[in-house]
């Protein structure tokens, strides 16, 4: 079992990896100050495969389980959604000591994370992800959040867990498009903080994409390594954890306006990756072989490049706007200046941002 701590004074936390983990889940949790209820937050794929084992788990060590079921999809992770697990928790008695558990991926973990924020003004909140790409990135760092139809994570906080036990035998359950949804994220920590995470990428992917244990806990690990000392050093995104955003605001915007499901969240954040990798070679940031890296790993984790043909480039500007990191009216966007190196750009002309789309649709030289 590997533990990875991300240290931010009293809200430090410890991410636990490696096979079997979901069963020390129990053992785990009772080291930390938690009541003896839970809110085990699931969806009914998870539920059927790692609820069972969980609850095993924690009531071994001595805690009362209430389930909570949401249907699968990234259209439940709203309001009406939260309003049901508030419902849930106050009914079973749950006080505020009494720690939520999101047991799935990322939606699953956003939505809890957001309900544990809140419910009581704040109670402990466990996360424990079962896909890669919650497992990289989403379960760590403290973002919580419910989309609005106006766009997505719009509603939400910044909130950590207090422990996040991330299992690598629930990721051979994934089927092969949550897996390369996964690695979007995975090779996003290679372009803006470790490039020589990004070259055994490019030598190990084969292993990675086969699900080997060993590759599979070394990237989640180097993954939350990167990210924890992003995190670190700006805990709610005043500067630079920014730089964790390449590939988002075009990818955000995809999602919503494809409509949510037609694209899975690592897609459209690779979409966003290319665009964003064309801009700053435009923007003379950054070489074109290092571009052609990027997209040629990418492409080979099965992961899309072309903005769809659907989808104006006018829309997709225009739904930018409403990003979170737009400031006074602008844009921001986080570019690659070579691989293991990302800068921000606040204020970004529409002009060059929209040619580089355009520059990435299907038939585009």
């Amino acid at each position: 079992m590997r533990d990875v701590q991300i240290n931010l004074g009293n809200r430090s936390y410890s991410i636990f990896i490696g096979q079997g983990v979901l069963d020390a889940a129990g053992t785990l949790l009772t080291g930390l100050p938690t009541g003896r209820k839970a809110l085990l937050v699931t969806n009914p794929t998870v539920a059927r495969l790692y609820a069972d084992r969980v609850t095993a788990a924690l009531t071994r060590a001595g805690i009362d389980v209430v389930r909570a079921l949401i249907p699968d999809g990234e259209q439940y992770k709203a309001l009406q959604s939260a309003e049901m697990l508030y419902d849930r928790a106050f009914a079973a008695g749950l006080d505020r000591g009494c720690p939520v558990v999101a047991l799935g991926g990322g939606v699953v973990g956003d939505l809890a994370g957001f309900v544990a924020a809140t419910y009581m003004r704040g109670v402990p909140f466990v996360q424990i992800p079962t896909t890669l790409l919650a497992q990289v990135d989403s379960s760590v760092g403290g973002k919580v959040a419910v989309n609005h139809p106006r766009g997505k994570n719009i509603i939400g906080a910044f909130y950590q867990p207090v422990l996040v036990l991330s299992d690598t035998g629930t990721l051979r359950t994934l089927g092969a498009g949550e897996v390369r949804s996964g690695l979007a994220e995975v090779i996003k920590y290679g372009i803006i903080k470790d490039a020589a995470f990004f070259t055994w990428l490019e030598n190990n992917l084969d292993h990675v994409l086969a699900l080997e244990p060993a590759a599979l806990a070394h990237v989640i690990e180097q993954s939350c390594l990167s990210k924890a000392r992003v995190v670190e050093e700006d805990e709610t995104e005043q500067g630079q954890r920014a730089i964790l955003n390449l590939g988002h605001t075009v990818g955000h915007a995809i999602e919503a306006l494809a409509g949510y499901g037609r694209y899975s969240h690592g897609e459209a954040v690779a979409i966003g990756t290319a665009v964003a990798a064309r801009l700053a070679v435009d923007l003379g940031l950054l070489q074109e072989n290092e571009e052609h890296r990027i997209r040629n790993l990418l492409a080979r984790a099965g992961l899309p490049l072309e903005v769809p043909g659907d989808i104006s480039t006018d829309a997709v500007m225009a739904a930018m706007y409403g990003d979170k990191k737009t400031r006074a009216g602008q844009i921001t966007f986080i570019l690659p200046a070579a691989i293991g190196r990302a800068v921000i750009r606040p204020g970004m002309a529409e002009e060059p941002i929209a040619r580089a789309i355009d520059n990435c649709r299907a038939g585009s030289d």
